[in-house]
């Protein structure tokens, strides 16, 4: 039996997800889709999202232009430096990043490359 490709993603999202728990120290979690990145700082226990951005933010939309495009790297580049922003004023200056089983490579990085320039260590 063969897995689908979401299927395969969310295996690899697991077992990182197993070895950030063990860390017990706050995550950075990244979703995409086709049209939009989201980010999120997940406190140790996993319980609570201390800070959110995505592109689906009215503010972000207005601030990527008319077309509003969330799905490239320039948007990416915006909400690393807003996740940041907001896990600095929530307290937090280092995370483990999750990346959910997306490849470290365009708007994934571009992401977290971002966040470590805003002053976000991991």
């Amino acid at each position: 039996m063969s897995l689908t490709k979401k299927e395969q993603r969310l295996r690899r999202a697991r077992q990182t997800r197993a070895r950030i728990a063990k860390q017990e120290v706050a995550r950075l979690a990244v979703h995409r889709s086709n049209l939009h990145i989201y980010a999120s700082i997940i406190a140790g226990d996993g319980q609570r999202v201390l800070a959110s951005a995505s592109t689906a933010e009215k503010e972000v939309r207005e601030q990527l232009g008319a077309a509003g495009k969330g799905g490239n790297v320039a948007a990416a580049t915006v909400i690393g430096k807003r996740i940041a922003e907001k896990a600095k004023a929530a307290g937090v200056d280092k995370v483990a990043f999750d990346r959910s089983g997306f490849a470290y490579h365009g708007r994934v990085k571009a992401l977290a490359e971002a966040a470590r320039e805003a002053g976000l260590q991991f």
